[in-house]
């Protein structure tokens, strides 16, 4: 007995795909009318299709918002690329059993698919124990002589802690508070349990957004509740492109994936879906489907019909850039480890004296100058004027200092260095939250590949690229006049070939370029010694703020106080300008120690 398409899809377990389904009672349009708008509106009585994805087509957000006439609400329709991101509020309500946390969310090698959770109670294991409040990730999903577990990880004194949870665990488990950023897509896609409400705040709109098409009202500060529209994705007996099937579709269905051979249909699959295969499962033979959507034109050799060897998935590492320049209109790119050009340095800039501790490099002082003044608001820390010049070494830490306010001790957080001055150097305290401004001098002259700026220096760090990279036909980043490295990002990245040239590997991102493939039943050549063509992305400053948003919180400085210092007194005038000359450090400045 046949049950309606979305009947259907609610008892559908996406673990289970692909399923094959058959029309009992199809649906027609005037004019035989077989598609329209992208989505199959036509489907034959008999037909047999088989459901290999759910996708999600538009969201519909319930958006709360208290003002002075009460709590109003509005319904809001979201495209599922709206450029904005949004916070996550915690579900208040508990889960019981590890095993309705995994069958809520999904949990995959993507950054996104290791929720996190706290435990009520200490958790008690045979070798293991969780205390109370402690935040456990939820890495990936095993089977052990037959029995599922999850990988799960704590961290404690700054390193992590592995050990895995049997599904059958039982406990009072409450998801933890999330600072980051997400889109909708995300959101959707990684953080919307089954069979519960999903409340977000919207945190920002990309810069780039439209005003006049922004749906939510002028200044939002409310919640708001998604409810996202699925479509089906399925292939027919005879066709090769993928189909999107909307639920509400008036057909009836059975199931009959035990009746077919599911390899007698075309096996269409992504990029995503290729990096969570298993590695016994590589290397596989395929043929692009729908070719790439990336504007990077340095993948536009991925086109349809084109056959190709996917060798392996991985996690692949990327320096984030961005060009130096003054006005809004910044470049931003990433770097893979294996460009071959080198880079000199260039002069950093420092907000706050945190800002100097955080920069410091292994073996060498950091040696800055003073851009904006500073009064110090107590006699025991240093006042600064602009043109003074200081030295931060290596093992000069953050310290807790005693000054004297409002006639009471009070402690505060300092960091000490060197100023030099006219007679040599005297030992300043510097407040980290301090307001001021700072500019790195250089004194070395060395060039430097990628990988020994990651090893040796601190991230962000100002470089310039004086020798290009011989190896790539044009070096994008040489004519620049300066880049930021911003920080390291780690990436899902797909090794393929093609079939007809299997001595060149390619790294393709596989959040940046949609395939969808066609996989063929083919033996893949190996290659002893391939060649692997690693590409510098060029990417948009949407991307780039996507990136971004995992930047290291530990990074930020504490919080500044309330009030700011009034401000500095005149710069004594008494200095001669050889005495001037005296404050400029030597070259190459001894390191000194207290």
């Amino acid at each position: 007995m046949g049950i309606s398409l979305e009947e259907y899809f609610s008892s559908l377990d996406p673990k289970t795909l692909p399923r094959i389904i058959q029309v009992l009672s199809g649906i027609y349009f005037q004019g035989s009318i077989y598609e329209m708008y992208g989505n199959e509106c036509c489907i034959p009585t008999g037909e047999v299709i088989k459901i290999i994805g759910i996708k999600i087509s538009s969201i519909i957000a319930e958006a709360c918002e208290q003002n002075e006439q009460g709590q109003h609400t509005t319904k809001i329709h979201l495209s599922l690329d709206y450029p904005g991101l949004f916070t996550i509020n915690a579900d208040k309500a508990p889960y019981h059993t590890v095993e309705e946390i995994i069958k809520s969310f999904p949990i995959g090698p993507h950054r996104l698919g290791h929720p996190q959770f706290e435990v009520l109670s200490d958790l008690m294991l045979d070798n293991f124990s969780i205390k109370s409040g402690e935040a456990i990730t939820f890495k990936s999903v095993e089977d052990i002589d037959g029995e599922q577990f999850v990988n799960c990880e704590v961290v404690r004194d700054k390193s992590p802690h592995s050990f895995i949870l049997p599904l059958s665990i039982q406990g009072d488990f409450f998801e933890c508070e999330d600072d980051q950023f997400y889109t909708v897509k995300e959101i959707l896609e990684w953080k919307t349990p089954k069979g519960r409400m999903r409340e977000l705040t919207l945190a920002k709109v990309l810069s780039n957004t439209n005003l006049d098409c922004n749906p939510f009202p002028e200044n939002f500060k409310g919640s708001l509740t998604l409810t996202p529209i699925y479509v089906i994705q399925a292939v027919m007996k005879f066709r090769k492109d993928i189909v999107q099937i909307p639920l509400n579709l008036d057909v009836e269905v059975i199931d009959v994936t035990d009746q077919y051979d599911i390899t007698s249909f075309v096996q269409c699959i992504s990029l995503q879906d290729l990096i969570q295969r298993p590695i016994a499962q590589m290397p596989t033979v395929a043929e692009i489907i729908e070719g790439s959507d990336s504007s990077q034109t340095a993948y536009s050799f991925l086109k349809r019909g084109k056959q190709i060897i996917i060798h392996s998935g991985y996690q692949g590492k990327r320096i984030l850039a961005s060009e130096i320049r003054s006005d809004l209109h910044k470049r931003h790119f990433l770097i893979p480890f294996s460009y071959q050009g080198k880079f000199k340095r260039r002069p950093r800039e420092f907000l706050t004296a945190y800002d100097l501790d955080i920069a410091k490099s292994k073996g060498e002082q950091l040696h800055a100058v003073a851009t904006k003044s500073f009064t110090a608001p107590h006699s025991e820390l240093s006042t600064v004027f602009v043109g003074d010049q200081f030295l931060v070494q290596e093992e000069q830490q953050p310290e807790i200092s005693e000054v004297t306010y409002q006639g009471t001790k009070k402690k505060m957080t300092v960091l000490p260095c060197e100023q030099i001055v006219a007679d040599g150097y005297k030992k300043a305290l510097l407040p980290v939250y301090m307001e001021g401004g700072f500019v790195e001098i250089i004194h070395d002259k060395k060039q430097y590949y990628l990988s020994e700026i990651q090893g040796k220096f601190q991230l962000p760090f100002n470089v310039k690229v004086s020798v290009r990279d011989l190896s790539v036909e044009e070096d994008i980043l040489a004519g620049l006049p300066g880049l930021r490295l911003e920080e390291e990002i780690t990436e899902s990245y797909v090794l393929v070939s093609f079939v007809n040239n299997a001595t060149e590997y390619w790294e393709i991102p596989v959040n940046r370029v949609t395939l969808s493939l066609q996989l063929l039943n083919q033996q893949p050549v190996q290659c002893m010694a391939p060649s692997v063509h690693t590409v510098i992305e060029e990417i948009s400053e949407d991307a780039y703020y996507m990136l971004r948003r995992y930047e290291n919180s530990a990074l930020y400085p504490p919080p500044r106080p309330p009030k700011r210092p009034p401000p500095p007194p005149p710069k004594p005038n008494n200095l001669l300008l050889s005495d001037k000359k005296k404050l400029d450090p030597p070259k190459s400045p001894k390191v000194r120690h207290y």
